[in-house]
């Protein structure tokens, strides 16, 4: 027996390929399943079963292209209702594969079909619980995000105790928990950055499995506090539980190479979206007028999905030669499917082409105390509200990058902004499309609030 566990960083998202005596299951895994392919063909093992541990908000599987390219069966879990061919498991209904059983248990709270999936070795001892987003490392899944459901937060939050409870306390405490996402996932408040532990050790640091806790205490905590939801979220849901199109349908669509004539000439034709992957100190240097910068080096499809409302919105993509593919690849990931070519040789072409270009004052910490000492400046920080609170600029604003749709009526039109984050990927975000909406004089703080704290400029050290 192997369990291999996939993690994905920029979604914090672990996916798992277990196998034993030729036949493999894989759970939870990534839209792009080329990888998992891979993996069986190495070995020679078949993919008997996917499982899923509940309807994603935060990416799109890949149950539905994976179980055509393998005849693998798909494995919901108690309530869940598919428009597609699916198992849907009874408590504690086991399944075979190889010479380990793989069990489904009811473990509702997060969504009403949330399902954990304990490992039973060949000798049928308790090995490893893959938890979804039910039990997380250091946390337990948010009970706000189910989809179509009558019942309150609370109520699901009550369902999520007596799962913790009754269906994974109780088991031994050496199991390793596998979850289905770590630190920096939107599905939970305050996840450890370790993506496995032994339940042992989780009754011990994990304040949701405290023993003494009651069912209002424990809701209390685990409703305190939560952040609204990305966007996407309930657009994911519904691709996940309806269907989709193949991952390879969507990147033979997005891999259309385009001159910057031509990128141009679709640009103004379809009105697609120009969204520019590079590193927001290039970006800063020349862009094209109206691109929107969400470089590939920071938390890429989730702010995509948080920034960029509409799922169906026609994509065009400016980012470094060769990594086009990486980029459509991403999108698909949080559903971004229309994707519909890029512009060929990068941006590096539309200079040469002789097409306009657009640049963001950027300034470093140094500059930016010399122009506070100077005058009053009106600075703007996008950074959340909790990381603001913690300590900010004098007389700084609070416009966090995650509302700024909603926000826009905020930003003043008739200032110069200086605009700021922790370290200077949210603001270059921030100003790419504050300038795609006609705010044009905006000056980015290199460094960020880091950088700034180095300097005499005088930051407050709390609310």
């Amino acid at each position: 027996m192997k369990i291999e566990q996939i993690y994905t960083g920029c979604l914090a998202q672990g996916a798992y390929f277990i196998v034993s005596n030729g036949e493999a299951a894989v759970i939870d895994p990534l839209r792009e399943v080329e990888p998992y392919l891979q993996k069986a063909a190495k070995i020679g093992a078949n993919i008997k079963y996917v499982f899923e541990t509940h309807f994603h908000a935060d990416f799109v599987s890949g149950h539905l292209d994976l179980s055509e390219k393998t005849g693998a069966e798909i494995v919901y879990g108690p309530n869940a209702n598919t428009a597609f061919k699916a198992h849907i498991a009874e408590d504690g209904e086991e399944f075979q594969v190889g010479e380990i059983v793989i069990k489904a248990l009811h473990t509702p709270g997060h969504t009403l079909e949330s399902t954990s999936y304990l490992l039973l070795d060949e000798n049928r001892k308790p090995a490893a619980l893959f938890s979804g987003d039910t039990l997380f490392i250091g946390d337990v899944g948010r009970p706000d995000l189910a989809q179509k459901c009558d019942l309150t937060t609370d109520d699901l939050a009550g369902m999520l105790y007596e799962s913790l409870r009754s269906k994974i306390m109780t088991l031994p405490d050496d199991i390793i928990v596998y979850p289905a996402h770590g630190a920096g996932s939107a599905c939970g408040k305050n996840m450890s950055k370790e993506t496995s532990d032994t339940l042992g050790n989780q009754k011990l640091f994990n304040y949701a499995l405290r023993k003494d806790m009651t069912k209002e205490e424990f809701i209390k905590e685990v409703t305190a506090g939560l952040p609204e939801p990305p966007q996407y979220f309930p657009e994911n849901v519904k691709m996940n539980r309806d269907g989709y199109e193949s991952i390879d349908d969507v990147l033979e669509r997005g891999d259309q190479a385009l001159s910057a004539e031509a990128f141009e000439a679709k640009a103004n034709i379809t009105g697609a979206l120009l969204l520019d992957t590079r590193k927001a100190s290039e970006f800063a240097q020349g862009f094209i007028p109206n691109s929107i910068n969400i470089g590939m080096d920071g938390s890429f499809a989730p702010w995509v999905g948080a920034l960029i409302p509409d799922l169906k919105q026609n994509l065009l993509i400016i980012t470094e030669p060769g990594k086009e593919e990486e980029v459509v690849t991403r999108l698909a990931r949080v559903g971004y499917d229309h994707t519909i070519g890029y512009l060929n040789g990068g941006f590096e072409s539309w200079e040469k082409a002789g097409k306009e270009v657009d640049r963001v004052e950027s300034i470093d910490a140094v500059e930016f105390s010399d122009r506070f000492q100077a005058g009053k400046l009106e600075i703007v920080d996008v950074r959340k509200p909790d990381e603001f609170k913690s300590g900010h600029i004098k007389d700084a604003k609070n416009l966090p990058l995650d509302y700024i749709n909603d926000l826009m009526p905020e930003f003043p039109k008739d200032k110069t902004l200086y605009i700021h984050c922790a370290g200077g990927y949210r603001s270059m975000v921030a100003a790419s499309i504050l300038k795609s909406r006609g705010i044009d004089d905006v000056v980015n703080i290199e460094g960020g609030f880091g950088a700034v704290t180095k300097t005499e400029v005088p930051v407050s050290e709390g609310a």
